[in-house]
């Protein structure tokens, strides 16, 4: 588990534009926080790194919202509104083309990847962020060693 605190908005997306430099087909990242607490500003960042043109926003009441326009496709979901209980197929990206972003994923704990690149981001106060990302999986494992050794991610 590795931590990094930003000061601004635009610090927690250079962090996560940083680190889509080492996204591959394939991979899940899970984003957990508060409401307000950056998780879209976050998933903004990792477009930008993956090239993408679209404009990117919260998936709120689509729950879906899939990004082609870049290196790698971003397949940006929010499942705040949905239950472990239900099963609307979302599992059916993980295995795709392209970067899988859960917003709220702890609702669906049962529908996650085994290997996944847990990312939690906490509100410090108005403007920082504590963001803490945790690796369950030799690929997610990976993409955390990447990040915590580069440089250019804390500038």
């Amino acid at each position: 588990m590795h931590q990094w605190i930003t000061h601004a908005p635009e610090e927690t997306m250079h962090f996560s534009e940083r680190l889509a430099v080492f996204l591959k087909p394939g991979d899940v990242l899970t984003l957990s926080g508060d409401l307000g607490a950056g998780k879209t500003v976050f998933t903004k960042g990792l477009a930008k790194g993956l090239g993408i043109q679209e404009m990117v926003n919260s998936p709120t009441f689509t729950i879906v919202k899939e990004y082609q326009s870049g290196r790698l496709p971003l397949y940006h979901m929010d499942v705040y509104r949905i239950s472990d209980e239900e099963d609307i197929g979302l599992e059916d990206y993980f295995d795709q083309d392209g970067v899988t972003v859960i917003e709220w994923a702890e609702n669906i704990p049962s529908w996650l990847p085994d290997d996944r690149l847990s990312i939690t981001i906490e509100r410090v106060n108005e403007r920082e962020r504590t963001i803490t990302c945790k690796a369950s999986g030799s690929r997610s494992k990976h993409i955390n060693e990447e990040i915590s050794n580069d440089e250019r991610a804390s500038d």
